[in-house]
């Protein structure tokens, strides 16, 4: 990302140089907030399966939530003499991470890279508050703010991925594509069923058959004439 152009004013208590530290902060967590926002929308588009509409609803309110959250980032780089930029182009070039990479999808399998997304956001939420208390404790709430909603809302797509035990399905996944595949239904149906016992080829089946008939005539021949 390119660093910010100083403003030729701030907020009161703070140098130019320091407002501009704090907008390149705000820059890249404004990008991320949109980026996940359109995220959160794309899946609730795209899920499907069992939990179709309880995982549709749940993003809903997440969506609205994390569009608040940008506008009170791109509000705060206005105040601080900063010019704050929501188009496609500037998130696509200053952005440090790819697009979300799963298409349509079982609801739980989305969640599981869901999960990844979350993860991310709050890793580099929470290095942007560090950075931000140094400078500006404004900002630094503000960064703390956000974090209180988007560890509630990883939460609430971790409920859906825990075990019992308290094991998420998706755990050491470290792609989009494998945390899908490691939270899919199907995967943990498979792990549920025990493995059945290897089927004999239909001539073997045969050829047992004929061996065990013969082995009971054999039997039977000797007793009469012992008899």
């Amino acid at each position: 990302m390119s660093p910010a152009r100083t403003p030729r004013y701030t907020v009161p208590g703070l140098g130019v140089d320091e407002g501009r530290q704090v907008i390149d902060l705000l820059t890249l967590r404004l990008h991320a907030l949109n980026d996940l926002a359109l995220t959160l929308k794309h899946i609730h588009w795209n899920v499907v399966g069992p939990h179709f509409i309880a995982v549709h609803e749940m993003l809903d309110p997440q969506t609205a939530a994390v569009r608040d959250m940008a506008d009170a980032a791109a509000e705060r780089i206005s105040a601080l003499g900063g010019e704050p930029n929501g188009t496609p182009g500037a998130l696509v070039r200053e952005r440090t991470w790819d697009d979300y990479s799963v298409g349509r999808a079982d609801a739980i399998a989305h969640l599981g890279a869901l999960d990844l997304v979350y993860t991310g956001i709050i890793e580099d939420h929470r290095d942007a508050v560090e950075k931000a208390g140094e400078i500006d404790p404004v900002t630094e709430d503000l960064l703390i703010e956000h974090l209180r909603g988007l560890e509630q809302f990883q939460w609430f797509v971790r409920a859906h991925l825990e075990s019992s035990s308290g094991t998420l399905s998706n755990a050491g996944a470290d792609t989009e594509e494998a945390a899908a595949e490691a939270a899919s239904p199907k995967r943990a149906a498979a792990k549920r069923t025990p493995a059945k016992k290897t089927a004999l080829p239909a001539p073997a089946k045969k050829t047992a058959a004929k061996t065990a008939k013969k082995a009971v005539k054999k039997t039977t021949t000797s007793r009469r004439t012992t008899r």
